[in-house]
């Protein structure tokens, strides 16, 4: 009797069925993430009504946004693990501290983005290109977006805690009502409808940080309210060495892996740009069309993360490696449908950002070419993600670098000098295949040792 009031109380990542649990964990959170993808892209369709230069300006501010993301997403990611895995082993002062650490955190890296943000943008653009209605239009976009970044950094955090604990429906939440705004205010601020001014990019951004921040004030109420588990309160928002030390210890691959991707895409975009404008229109274009394939493989991941994290902290291998596979399955079949759509029906796609002959012609073949890798990507995503779980960040971060650093930019610099832009694109898919032969091994070697150390606790 003793034993069922325990079941009954403990979390339900560690007793629930698992496939029931990932299903409950994760679909919400792909649809929230579909949502994301959509506003995004609503963004950018937008943008591109109003000329080309206003998308390219759009599309090479991504690797700035792509760093901001990465410190978002990295501290979140390591506060998510950390706390996932105190709660499994019922260390509940310390999971009130791990969150109250976070928020720190997550505070003191938006001002430094925002000072950033304020003070970089006319360089960045300059550093890529010499037209000046690019240059003006990315600096009034990535002004707004890095200085009034408080919303993505607390959307981040807070939606993170509610995933930690198992409660993504309220993230999904959170995450629709900031899209929805934002896809709402879009055509108002950049168009100058009922009676606004026209700010084209500049409406834009602000859109974007007005449905940041309603997200964000959600998300907090929601964590007051609603969650349990974690206390929110002024007494836990302290500097903790030693708590940031292992939230960074763990997030802070998740970081650099992004930052590489931020480097990755400031560095297509300058090899593109080389043979025209166009070209880095068609690679923003991409980067928002593939968001609805990846959105959710990335709503699966965060489904998984405290899965296995809280398990691995209970103890219960079984469940975690039974994780890992339905993860793998499910991945794997999202790629799938992504792949068909990149491969038939490519313009109808580009189609929506306004495209030109010249946009059409360059973007159907980039589709077709870029999408070869993405059942491949699915895998890798959710290998370095495990690794992450279970507290071993390192191999993740050894695969970015190596998939993007080392592989992907020199590959693309090569096929450039062939003179043949079509070539360019197949960087993606021969990095992809790298990235497979080192995700499948330390994949592997993480569970083994695991399992392995597991084992020993229990002697």
């Amino acid at each position: 009797m003793k034993k069922s009031k325990e079941l009954l109380s403990e979390n339900k990542m560690g007793v629930m069925p698992v496939g029931r649990l990932l299903a409950g964990m994760a679909v919400p959170m792909m649809i929230s993430m579909l949502v994301q993808a959509f506003y995004n892209i609503v963004d950018s369709v937008f943008v591109s009504y109003v000329n080309e230069n206003a998308l390219n300006a759009v599309s090479l501010a991504f690797p700035l946004q792509q760093l901001m993301i990465a410190f978002c997403g990295g501290t979140a990611v390591g506060m998510n693990a950390l706390l996932s895995r105190e709660l499994g082993a019922k260390q509940y002062e310390k999971v009130n501290k791990i969150a109250g650490s976070g928020i720190l955190v997550s505070f003191l890296s938006f001002v430094v983005f925002a000072v950033l943000g304020v003070t970089l943008a006319r360089p960045f653009f300059l550093a890529q290109t010499e037209v000046e209605q690019i240059v003006g239009y990315g600096e009034d976009y990535v002004t707004v977006c890095l200085g009034v970044s408080i919303g993505v950094f607390f959307q981040f955090y807070f939606e993170k805690l509610l995933q930690s604990t198992g409660r993504t429906v309220l993230t999904m939440i959170t995450q629709t009502v900031g899209a929805v705004i934002n896809i709402i205010m879009d055509p108002i601020l950049i168009f100058g409808l009922l009676g606004m001014p026209r700010l084209e990019v500049k409406g834009a951004a602000i859109a974007t940080v007005l449905g940041q921040i309603v997200a964000s004030i959600l998300a907090i109420i929601f964590n007051i309210k609603f969650n349990k588990d974690v206390r929110i309160s002024f007494k836990y928002i302290r500097w903790n060495t030693k708590i940031i030390k292992d939230i960074y210890r763990i997030g802070l691959p998740s970081i650099v892996m992004q930052s590489i991707g931020s480097v990755m895409t400031f560095g297509i975009n300058k090899i593109l740009i080389a043979f025209t404008t166009t070209a880095t229109a068609v690679f923003g274009a991409y980067f928002k069309l593939q968001s609805f394939v990846f959105m959710p493989i990335f709503g699966l991941n965060n489904g998984m993360v405290p899965i296995i994290a809280y398990n691995y902290g209970a103890r219960r291998f079984d469940r975690v490696k039974k994780t890992v596979r339905l993860t793998l399955i499910s991945a794997t079949v999202i790629m799938a449908l992504g792949v068909l759509a990149f491969e038939l029906i490519p313009g109808v796609l580009l189609s929506f950002f306004n495209a030109s002959e010249e946009m059409l012609e360059i973007g159907v073949t980039a589709l077709r070419i870029i999408a070869i890798h993405f059942i491949l990507a699915g895998f890798c995503i959710i290998a370095g993600s495990v690794c992450q779980a279970i507290g071993k960040p390192v191999d993740s971060l050894i695969v970015s670098v190596c998939r993007q650093l080392v592989v992907l930019l020199p590959a693309a610099w090569l096929l450039s000098k062939t003179g043949r832009l079509e070539l360019v694109w197949f960087a993606f898919p021969i990095a992809e295949c790298v990235s497979l032969i080192l995700s499948t091994i330390f994949l592997l070697k993480t569970m083994k040792r695991a399992k392995s150390r597991l084992k020993e606790q229990e002697q």
